[in-house]
């Protein structure tokens, strides 16, 4: 009977054993499997990421040669020409410098949190100073036209104002949320989702407002003859649908849950403020 038991003893204990390669095995081909799916998202992040750089300098180029070439160019002292400065400074502030913004964590996902985070704060920084200018250009615009243009009229300019009112909340409650320390952990992570979302529809919002104004300026200056297929009327509709393109190009990578930063042991301390 002794005999027995520890032939039964010894072969549960084999048997354990076997299990215990076996998940490990398994765990380790899991684990290589993820790795091999991570390295697979981040070469195909990478590939649409170089082409939304190539599109969206591509948008920047495209409004400037329309201006210079339909438009007049640009300068300080005809009021038309003033105007110039708008559309131009807010296609490189609320439409390239804030889709890279919203796309950084993902871009340079092996920086540490902290400086992802100032980085997305200077980013939305610059954008803010870029999208006065342009308000500026546009109010001046109006203000030495002769006779003066009356000034938030149209639906693009109060989408403007949602815009930017939007982005002005989103970069307060942002600082004060995730960089003025002190700030609770619980607070942090219940505000997250909401500032994700609200980015991602400013973001959205403020393409609409870019295709929504430069179909009015189309309007504006060609009257008539736009129902003629004029070469410049043709050149911005497809500049617009060059715009859509590149804010549903920008929304995609920024949703898509693959594409995510993978979370660090320091991001953990970093959302608990210690040694911060």
């Amino acid at each position: 009977m002794t005999r027995k038991r520890l032939k039964i003893t010894s072969e549960l204990e084999n048997n354990r054993i076997q299990e215990a390669i076996t998940l490990n095995n398994m765990s380790e081909q899991n684990r290589n499997n993820m790795q091999s799916q991570n390295v697979s998202h981040v070469g195909a992040y990478s590939s649409l990421y170089t082409i939304s750089q190539i599109v969206g300098l591509l948008l920047i180029f495209s409004v400037f040669y329309w201006i210079i070439n339909f438009r007049g160019g640009f300068g300080f002292t005809e009021a038309k020409i003033i105007f110039n400065w708008h559309p131009l400074l807010m296609t490189i502030g609320f439409i390239y410098l804030f889709a890279n913004s919203i796309l950084h964590y993902r871009t340079f996902r092996t920086l540490k949190k902290r400086d992802l985070k100032n980085h997305h704060a200077i980013i939305h920084g610059c954008v803010i100073v870029l999208v006065l200018l342009a308000g500026w250009a546009s109010f001046a615009s109006h203000i030495y036209s002769n006779p003066p243009i009356p000034n938030f009229y149209s639906l693009h300019s109060w989408m403007g104002i949602v815009t930017i009112s939007m982005f002005l909340s989103q970069f307060v409650s942002g600082f004060v949320s995730f960089l003025f320390p002190g700030i609770a952990v619980q607070y942090k992570e219940a505000i997250m989702p909401y500032h994700i979302f609200f980015g991602v529809f400013n973001f959205i919002l403020a393409i609409a407002t870019s295709v929504l104004g430069f179909g009015e300026k189309l309007i504006f200056v060609l009257e008539q003859e736009y129902k003629n297929y004029p070469k410049e009327g043709m050149f911005v509709n497809f500049l617009g649908l060059l715009f859509i393109f590149y804010g549903g190009l920008v929304v995609f990578m920024v949703t898509k849950p693959e594409f995510k930063r993978e979370p660090k042991p320091e991001d953990g301390v970093l959302l608990t403020g210690a040694l911060e």
